[in-house]
């Protein structure tokens, strides 16, 4: 998921780079999506590994 955000991002910077301001919005609202869902899953599962390690001890 962080891959796909990079990508869009780095799509983004190009084409607005190259003057295609709206495909540069579109991608870096893709991309802002993305990385905000791969956040909230990657602090879920550190939630969940902080408590699988005191179960464990």
């Amino acid at each position: 998921m962080l891959k796909w955000a990079l990508i869009f991002f780095v799509v983004s910077l190009i084409s607005g780079f190259f003057g295609f301001s709206g495909v540069s919005a579109a991608t870096a609202t893709i991309a802002r999506v993305l990385f905000g869902i791969f956040l909230i899953i990657f602090l879920i599962f550190l939630v969940l590994a902080v408590m699988a390690g005191n179960a464990v001890v």
